[in-house]
């Protein structure tokens, strides 16, 4: 099959948007993303970015086991004195704000430090509320680092101080599919926050964190 040029123009354009996307994401945040607890700047609150606790073939996934292991260290070498636990609560049995509060508890953190963000539906969800909802304007992001880049940029541009602490990242072959998503929701981030102007799907009423 051969492509008349405006087939070509438009592949041409629209692999220069999503290589720029990443450019610009990536580069903008790097300087705000930690993987050392020592170098990591103190802050009140941790903010843990949802995902299932199991894979959709009923393992346990690397992703949510190695970001709760990130949010224990934390809090356990008082970086951090509480967390928010953000992720999707569309359906009765998916819960992921509660499948991370167990993880932490589990793991020896007092439940009365931790909050659940039933409304973490996306990245750009999870970030504002921790601003507007919890009232956060400095607060740590826990994620893959290749996700707290998406995360730290929708951060920045609602004037949000946050930082980013990496947790470990699963093997390469175990994320790959992951990863090739992220590349292009990059691109949705930007044209999210500079086209649409998109906002969380729901904020509610102001919900103070006491330490």
């Amino acid at each position: 099959m051969i492509l008349n040029k405006w087939t070509v123009l438009f592949i041409v354009l629209f692999i220069s948007i999503v290589l720029s996307s990443n450019f610009i994401v990536g580069f903008s945040t790097k300087n705000r993303i930690f993987s050392s607890i020592e170098k990591i700047p103190s802050a009140d609150v941790a903010l843990v970015l949802g995902t299932s606790r199991y894979t959709t073939k009923g393992y346990a996934n690397l992703f949510f086991k190695y970001r709760i292991q990130a949010a224990v260290e934390l809090y356990k070498t008082g970086k951090i004195k509480h967390i928010i636990v953000s992720g999707d609560n569309s359906l009765f049995e998916y819960n992921e704000p509660r499948e991370m509060r167990r993880a932490l508890v589990r793991e020896g953190i007092p439940e009365n430090v931790i909050t659940l963000d039933f409304a973490g539906f996306r990245t750009l969800d999870s970030v504002v509320r921790c601003k507007e909802v919890f009232g956060q304007n400095h607060f740590i992001i826990i994620s893959q680092e290749f996700h707290i880049a998406r995360a730290l940029f929708i951060a920045k541009k609602f004037k949000i101080n946050a930082v980013g602490y990496a947790a470990k990242s699963p093997p390469q072959e175990y994320s790959f599919k992951t990863n090739v998503r992220e590349f292009f929701a990059r691109t949705m981030a930007i044209f999210d926050l500079y086209v649409l102007n998109t906002q969380p799907k729901f904020l509610g009423n102001r919900e103070e964190i006491v330490f």
